[in-house]
């Protein structure tokens, strides 16, 4: 302990402070935070799973899928974006689009509906690769984290949206318990987008015109909406008629490779941005198996302001441990949390696996002071949209939740 706190967390805050200050050298800081970590714990505290090498061993064994699943989206939906760039349906959009700042605005709602169906790393590339087009290659960083922003928020109402929400969906919580986020995460968008949409239309107009004789290459189009039937069949078929297998293996991960591999003779896919995306990847594996020996045993007891304090603890904290900590307790209202766990990682740009895929498309943006002072109203707009649902909705806590004990299990374990 150092003043009372656990010197694993004060580790981990340095950290995170670390990567907030030497933006620069994000990856390197990462790694170091985590070898310190793992180094203090294999001498003196031990893991969950075990003391020393053989524990960290184990506790690895216990986390393989979420990360394995984290490095393929990343590097697979990487190429995924590049398909969708190169077969020029970005080039068409001023077509169908505004040309002033609502042009910016319907693009950050097109982000936002498909990151309920799709995974949230995939929409807000999809986003960001739309907004390099239409927008002339100068993308605001305040738009940059609407479009990070848009996809969290989309993916908060929709169980098959957000890691976190598609945990609530394995664990029993039925879809319409979620579904109730739509109503803080409309407000949100509205608070964030709007803004947003008009800085970006100030600094680099919407094109009003698309590219003359621009020719879809159809094949491209057909590659990328494979890539993300596979993902979704995946997601889909696993936690519905596998739920007790979903722990075990990265069948998201894998299915998004396997539709890239498939479609290899169609199309070569753009493997120069793999080693981009793979130091992008560990940076955020790192921090994320650093958030996982974190010694968080419980949280406070469930209301809406220990929900509203997770969703700011979410953006520098990995989300998926304290979700399943406020599973594990119950007693949450389940649309306020998976609004507060899913979006409350947009408030800083590596809170959340969105932000790190697009700071790999866009590196200017991993700057934790830009972001807060070029996206604040993201912060403003989760909060906002918090109360607005408490107020319409009013805070509806469920019953402790009757996990059976070996869903539990591999809950909490992995």
């Amino acid at each position: 302990m150092i003043f009372g706190v656990p010197i694993d967390f004060v580790l981990f805050g340095l950290t995170l402070l670390g990567v907030a200050l030497f933006h620069h050298h994000t990856l390197r800081v990462a790694l170091i935070g985590l070898a310190a970590i793992v180094i203090y714990k294999i001498l003196f505290t031990g893991f969950k799973t075990g003391t020393g090498a053989a524990g960290f061993i184990a506790h690895v064994g216990h986390e393989w899928v979420i990360l394995a699943n984290l490095l393929c989206l990343l590097m697979g939906f990487a190429l995924l974006s590049s398909h969708f760039e190169k077969s020029l349906v970005p080039e068409v959009l001023p077509k169908i689009l505004p040309h002033d700042w609502k042009g910016a605005f319907l693009m950050l709602i097109m982000v936002w509906v498909l990151s309920s169906f799709l995974d949230n790393i995939a929409a807000a590339l999809i986003g960001g690769a739309m907004a390099h087009r239409v927008l002339r290659q100068k993308v605001h960083l305040g738009y940059l984290a609407a479009i990070v922003a848009a996809s969290n928020a989309g993916g908060a109402w929709s169980v098959i949206g957000d890691t976190t929400t598609t945990m609530m969906w394995i664990a029993g919580i039925p879809p319409s318990a979620v579904f109730e986020a739509v109503i803080a995460s409309s407000v949100a968008l509205l608070i964030f987008g709007i803004p947003a949409s008009i800085k970006q239309q100030k600094f680099s107009p919407i094109l009003k015109r698309p590219h003359v004789h621009t020719t879809l290459d159809w094949a491209r189009v057909g590659i990328v909406i494979l890539i993300l039937a596979f993902a979704i069949v995946a997601n889909v078929t696993v936690n519905t008629l596998y739920k007790h297998e979903a722990g075990e293996f990265p069948f998201i991960g894998v299915a998004v490779w396997l539709a890239i591999f498939v479609s290899v003779p169609i199309r070569r896919p753009d493997w120069e941005v793999l080693p981009r995306a793979f130091r992008g990847a560990i940076f955020l594996l790192s921090l994320v198996l650093c958030a996982s020996m974190m010694p968080v045993e419980k949280l406070p007891a469930a209301s809406w302001q220990t929900a509203l304090g997770l969703g700011f603890l979410s953006s520098v904290f990995d989300n998926i441990p304290l979700t399943a900590l406020a599973i594990k307790q119950g007693g949450y209202d389940w649309g306020f949390l998976a609004y507060a766990v899913g979006f409350g990682g947009s408030m800083i740009w590596f809170g959340s696996s969105a932000g790190v895929a697009i700071s790999n498309m866009y590196p200017d943006a991993r700057s934790v002071g830009k972001w807060l002072r070029h996206g604040w109203y993201v912060a403003v707009a989760y909060v906002i949209g918090f109360f607005a649902m408490l107020a319409v909705w009013n805070w509806h806590p469920d019953a402790p939740h009757p996990l059976k004990a070996e869903a539990t299990a591999q809950l909490i374990t992995k």
